[in-house]
């Protein structure tokens, strides 16, 4: 018995490449947020729809895990409700024409870029030197507005006094979050939801869990200062960066603005 060979066209193989990649940052998205577990879950119970359903041809326990898959979307909307609306922030964001803008302009803001950037990298400095704890968000495509409205409104030209002044210990807003965006300090004191990965480090306290999970939800890249050793860290698309030089607190910052 002769058997039919099927040739995959183009269309097919963009398709799989589309869904493998789309899995992949799905997966990426649920381990930086800690919750592989439930992506494990879903793939394993959609293999196993697949074959009862597909394979086996199984009518009543299809029929089962049919009506199971058609209220499941609605557990996972509601499950992950908070990831689908940044997600649709996201693409929807005003700042997503300004960004095109600037490269379509070219590399004229650079050395402006750089110019606002001096002074937090002087102030991170600083406050690592003293030990004074400090956590700074810089607002990139996502808008933050939600988290800003958890502070004081400063909305204030980005100034290194200033910044040290906001953190110093006695100050009522050093233990909360500075928000920067627009080059102008927006806010101080702000609560910035708290990563749940387990796999962060025990030795790094609230303030890195805090940025971690900034940069899981949002774009933003959060920098913090340690106040027990002094270290400079960023924390940038769900990952860390410690123990940064002065210069590659700079490099970090100035290259990021110049790829927006």
């Amino acid at each position: 018995m002769p058997f039919d060979i099927y040739i995959l066209s183009f269309k097919d193989i963009l398709d799989i490449l589309l869904v493998a990649f789309l899995l992949y940052k799905t997966y990426k998205l649920m381990k930086s947020s800690g919750s592989i577990n439930i992506f494990i879950g879903i793939l394993v119970f959609i293999i196993i729809w697949v074959i009862v359903s597909q394979v086996l041809q199984m009518r009543l326990l299809g029929s089962i895990f049919d009506k199971l898959v058609s209220v499941g979307v609605i557990a996972l909307i509601v499950l992950f409700q908070d990831e689908i609306r940044h997600f649709l922030l996201s693409l929807g964001s005003r700042h997503r024409s300004n960004s095109l803008f600037r490269f379509l302009k070219g590399n004229k803001k650079n050395e402006t870029d750089r110019e606002d950037i001096m002074p937090i990298v002087m102030a991170c400095l600083n406050m690592s030197k003293g030990k004074v704890g400090a956590l700074i968000v810089i607002e990139k495509d996502f808008p933050l507005d939600d988290i800003v409205r958890t502070g004081d409104v400063i909305d204030a030209n980005i100034n290194q006094r200033l910044i040290e002044n906001i953190f110093f210990k006695n100050s009522p807003l050093h233990d909360g979050a500075m928000i920067i965006s627009h080059k102008r300090i927006k806010a101080a004191g702000c609560i910035l939801p708290v990563s749940h990965n387990l796999e962060i480090p025990k030795e790094l306290g609230l303030r890195h869990r805090a940025a971690l999970g900034v940069s899981q939800e949002t774009d933003a890249m959060a920098i913090i200062v340690s106040e027990e050793t002094g270290g400079i860290s960023i924390a940038y698309h769900g990952q860390f960066h410690l123990k940064l030089t002065a210069e590659e607190l700079e490099r970090m910052l100035t290259s990021d603005s110049s790829n927006q």
